[in-house]
């Protein structure tokens, strides 16, 4: 089945050095070691080479070379994204500029003091989102629903840069206990906001056609969000050229406990966004299961 193993690249190491840099030379010095970066990726991680290629050449019918090409604007443009998540929480915000496109569904969410459930993916830089939202005045707290896979060290690095608490975690446990907290957080009128995109071998799942051909999604996500009788809002946080980035945000159909249908839904909205921003999808793993 196509999955993730939940681990991410890179070092505390590699992180305190683009820190040191960003913060001596600035944001563009650090983009410029980058290609460094994205040169060893391109060059040695084949596993992930493999599948962000199939992505391009098999899902997005790009020629072979232009593949090629991709898959290392898509390492590059992925670091960029990390680089800018560090610089923001580091108090860099107004370096970026950003815009909205459907933030009236968020402020009616919020108005309507019920909570609500935000469904995002691994596309673009969603953990920026609480930095720009705040700047409109929004009252609201976001809680992401996420294994603890990650790599700690990285994490606990991260967060201590951040001049302000970033978003909250929510683990999911074998007990079902992040059950109780998803219902304490709504019920408090704060946003729970899910990944869709990356499915754990042994877990439930969902499979729907995505770019032409069949893949698994978690089912956790549309399970719950289709029975928790709350509003359900699909949320992307693009990067575009110059320090720019574009939230979208767009309100689900949900009817209750037709988790298929909201997956389809889903699918739907995370294609018009890779038709626009392509390299922006970052699942480096065979999504598709072509073993």
């Amino acid at each position: 089945m196509s999955q993730w193993d939940g681990k991410s690249k890179g070092t505390v190491l590699g992180y305190r050095i683009f820190v040191f840099l960003i913060q001596k030379a600035g944001i563009k010095a650090a983009y410029v070691l980058l290609y460094f970066v994205a040169s060893y990726y391109f060059l040695f991680l084949k596993k992930s080479n493999r599948a962000i290629f199939y992505y391009f050449k098999e899902r997005l019918q790009y020629p072979h070379f232009k593949a090629k090409k991709m898959v290392f604007k898509s390492y590059y443009t992925f670091g960029q994204t990390i680089i800018d998540k560090v610089s923001i929480s580091a108090g860099m915000r107004n370096k970026f500029t950003y815009e909205f496109d459907g933030i009236e569904v968020l402020k009616n969410l919020l108005a309507a003091k019920k909570g609500g459930v935000l469904i995002s993916a691994h596309i673009g830089n969603f953990e920026i989102a609480e930095h720009f939202l705040g700047d409109i005045n929004i009252d609201f707290s976001i809680n992401l629903v996420t294994t603890d896979l990650e790599h700690s060290a990285i994490k606990n690095y991260l967060e201590s840069l951040a001049q302000k608490p970033t978003v909250k975690f929510i683990i999911i446990k074998e007990d079902l206990s992040h059950i109780f907290e998803i219902n304490a957080a709504l019920t408090n009128n704060e946003l729970v906001c899910f990944t869709g995109d990356r499915y754990f071998e042994g877990t439930k799942s969902l499979s729907e056609n995505i770019l032409g051909k069949e893949a698994n999604f978690p089912a956790g996500p549309f399970l719950i969000a289709s029975r928790l009788k709350v509003p359900v809002v699909f949320v992307y946080v693009m990067k575009e050229p110059n320090l720019h980035y574009h939230l979208y945000a767009r309100e689900a159909t949900v009817k209750h406990r037709d988790e298929k249908a909201l997956l389809k839904e889903y699918v739907s909205s995370v294609e018009s966004i890779l038709k626009k921003y392509p390299l922006q999808w970052f699942n480096y793993f065979d999504f598709w299961n072509n073993n």
